[in-house]
């Protein structure tokens, strides 16, 4: 059974009576530009399974050191023009001057994309730990306010639930958070986490710091256990004793691993709808199927309009 935090009780039953805990709930999705033509195919393949569940917006992802800037532009675009998805993109301080940035920004906007993901962003890998650039925003607030100053762009920033690994405290990590929203920003999205109590004591530790933006939790789909134990490590995520038992074994067959980690994003977001959260955010890694099997167990369904476009090719 599941005890929400104001001890309410939601039996098995209760749950499949009730199959959208929360009316209105809304999703977003996280995509990130594909390498080759083989990945492109499936990018595109698996967006157009999950435009049809009419995702408040999606996002694409801005490589290590702005890497991807290009492919990223490109593909905002295309899910914007060719799925009619409200896109956002992803934009970093790492590497480049204020001026680089804010033509990347500006050049969004020429093209209508009016929705920027503004981070401070990672250097690339064994480039050695972040230092801004000489010329640049020193860190994400920075950007915020640049962007904010233009007047024309939604702007969504990250929030680290389990603290970002190089911040100083959890206290100033919260600080920095209230900072990008109050610099401007719309909302922020969480780092992925597995317990949703975690995410449910920090929403409480925002509200308390005077936070009054939507914070919308990021939900992971596990592709692979041993694949997300590393990632987490390197991130600050963490994993629980109890999804290490429900794994176990797992990673043998790919049929159980399938189900198990299903069953676990599913539950995951029905826990968080069930205590008010009216906006999930779904990290896809550029796939499907436990997406879908989530909005499915939440009670979201294709809108028939999408599938019937979809079907007629």
């Amino acid at each position: 059974m599941t005890v929400t935090t104001d001890g309410r009780v939601l039996t098995p039953r209760a749950l499949w009576d009730a199959p959208a805990p929360v009316p209105g709930l809304k999703i977003s999705l996280e995509f990130f530009p594909p390498r080759g033509a083989q990945a492109e195919a499936r990018l595109w393949e698996n967006v157009a399974r999950l435009a049809a569940y009419a995702p408040d917006f999606v996002s694409v992802t801005y490589g290590a050191g702005g890497s991807t800037r290009d492919k990223t532009r490109d593909t905002v675009l295309r899910m914007r023009r060719d799925y009619g998805l409200a896109a956002a993109a992803h934009l970093t301080c790492v590497d480049a001057s204020r001026a680089d940035v804010m033509a990347v920004a500006e050049g969004y906007l020429a093209d209508g994309i009016d929705h920027i993901v503004a981070l401070r962003g990672d250097p690339p890998q064994g480039a050695g730990p972040y230092v801004p650039h000489p010329d640049g925003f020193p860190f994400a607030v920075d950007l915020v306010r640049a962007l904010a100053d233009l007047g024309r762009f939604e702007i969504s920033v990250a929030a680290y639930p389990e603290v970002h690994p190089q911040a100083q405290s959890a206290g100033a990590d919260l600080d920095n958070l209230k900072a990008k929203l109050d610099a401007g920003a719309t909302r922020a999205i969480t780092q992925y986490f597995f317990d949703p109590a975690v995410f449910l004591r920090f929403r409480d530790r925002a509200a308390a710091a005077g936070i009054t933006r939507p914070i919308l939790p990021g939900l992971m789909p596990v592709l692979g256990f041993q694949q997300i134990k590393r990632f987490s490590a390197a991130c600050g995520a963490g994993i629980p004793d109890w999804m290490e038992r429900l794994y176990d074994g797992a990673d043998a067959d790919e049929t159980t691993h399938q189900a198990v980690s299903a069953m676990l994003l599913a539950e995951q977001a029905r826990v968080l709808a069930a205590e008010g959260c009216a906006d999930l955010h779904f990290y896809t890694l550029n796939k499907a199927e436990l997406t879908i099997s989530a909005c499915h167990l939440l009670g979201i369904r294709p809108r028939a309009e999408v599938a019937a476009a979809r079907a007629a090719g």
